[in-house]
């Protein structure tokens, strides 16, 4: 019988690399994901057309703690920033 030994190396979890993100598995954002798909959908997929949908969307994600929180700035929205 072949002895194996798992304890020699021990699995160290990490976080999820950049851009990955928990799913919203509650759908506590559907309602701004929705948004965003027929804006995309009625706009041909451009997605610079839809991009006030896509900034609700990311902000409703960093609210709920689904993605980290990163300034707009740094997501490209700065023009849409109210103020």
């Amino acid at each position: 019988s072949t002895a194996m030994n798992f304890g020699s190396k021990s699995f160290q979890p990490r976080p999820p690399d950049k851009g990955s993100f928990p799913l919203d598995h509650f759908g506590e954002c559907r309602s701004f994901k929705e948004k965003f798909m027929k804006c995309l959908r009625d706009n041909k997929f451009e997605n610079a057309l839809c991009r006030k949908e896509s900034k609700a969307y990311l902000e409703c994600r960093m609210e709920r703690q689904l993605m980290a929180q990163e300034p707009l700035e740094k997501l490209g929205f700065g023009d849409l920033i109210d103020g």
